[in-house]
């Protein structure tokens, strides 16, 4: 198509004014408008236009659930902690809980600060894995501590080389000292044994879930005099499943918690329940012509007689034996035996 000049058909794709209700409602918004709008403010030094939609979007994609009682519990772990690295640096130690969030496991992965040590434990009774991750200072605060380092110089950090042997066995015996005192904290909560597997240094070699799945990461910040660090306690949601409905108790033994007023009350309801009893005269096997020819009026045999017993049955399961008779002019029968019935264990119910 030739010209210069819109057509009709073309100016319909460009962009409208709205009509002008005298208030400037015809006027076209710019980019920064439609931007403060939508609340994709872009923040002073920020370029990118679109990472105001790309921070909703990931907000939306990692929406978890709270874990109440898992707080707890490490709240209890950061009170334990303190007295445990406190005998075993024979120093004085104080633990605090710096975050409690959850996010992905690759995006934790990329978060880590190298050199760094990571630690794999197993929790055996739930059959998967956690990661503990030393950071640098926390590992050399250790060392100059059980080093015999003097006080107030700080902990020496040595850039570009690899932990020695004294420097890995030296974390390991902390690492048992803190997974223990995990175990403990778990304890009023469900037994568990947290047991170590590996140490390593690089962060791809640790990985425990995958990099899609959902964790818990708490920040814990250790302070020893002048001289501390960090230490970091991931556990992926896949570990925590088989004691979930536990950690969603809003206090401890909330779900174990015995309510007598509502337990006399199902007591009564329970004794006052109806239930029908059926008695079991006969049973046949019968050929299908034969039941087809059945009419009103047919008799049918019992193979029964009067002094043999009957049973009696709630729905399908059978409660007792009896014996069939008559009293004045009604037919009646007179418990027996009661059955033995079979759930896992043999009872005896009798009414």
């Amino acid at each position: 198509m030739s010209g210069s000049s819109d057509t009709p058909a073309e100016a319909d794709w460009g962009p409208q004014a709205l009509p002008d209700d005298g208030e400037g409602a015809g006027r076209v918004l710019n980019q920064a408008e439609i931007d403060s709008l939508m609340g994709f403010e872009v923040t002073p030094g920020e370029t990118d236009r679109s990472s105001g939609m790309q921070r909703i979007i990931n907000s939306g994609l990692i929406s978890y659930e709270r874990l109440p009682m898992l707080e707890i519990v490490f709240d209890r772990l950061v009170r334990i902690m303190s007295t445990s690295l406190r005998n075993f640096t024979n120093d004085n130690v104080e633990v605090s809980i710096d975050t409690v969030s959850s996010l992905r496991f690759g995006d934790y992965l990329d978060t880590i600060a190298l050199p760094a040590m990571l630690a794999v434990f197993k929790a055996e009774e739930w059959e998967n894995y956690g990661l503990l991750v030393i950071d640098s200072t926390m590992i050399y605060s250790i060392v100059d501590v059980l080093l015999g380092g003097r006080r107030g110089s700080g902990a020496t950090r040595i850039e570009g080389r690899p932990y020695t042997t004294i420097e890995r066995g030296l974390i390991e015996r902390m690492i048992h000292i803190v997974l223990a005192d995990l175990s403990t904290s778990f304890e009023p909560l469900c037994p568990i044994n947290f047991r170590f597997e590996r140490l390593e240094v690089n962060p791809r070699l640790a990985a425990v879930s995958r990099l899609s799945n959902a964790t818990v990461l708490a920040r814990l910040d250790i302070d020893i005099e002048d001289r501390g660090g960090r230490i970091e306690l991931l556990l992926p949601y896949a570990t925590l499943e088989p004691v979930r409905e536990l950690l969603l108790q809003q206090f401890m033994g909330e779900k174990f918690g015995r309510d007598s007023i509502w337990e006399n009350h199902l007591a009564d309801e329970l004794w006052g329940t109806e239930v029908e009893l059926d008695v079991l005269l006969d049973e046949q096997t019968m050929r299908l012509s034969d039941i087809l020819a059945l009419q009103p009026g047919s008799t049918i045999i019992l193979g029964r007689g009067s002094d043999v017993g009957v049973t009696l049955r709630c729905g399908p399961i059978g409660l007792f034996k009896g014996q069939v008779g008559r009293r004045k002019d009604r037919v009646a029968v007179r418990i027996g035996t009661p059955l033995l019935r079979q759930s896992g264990h043999v009872e005896s119910r009798r009414s």
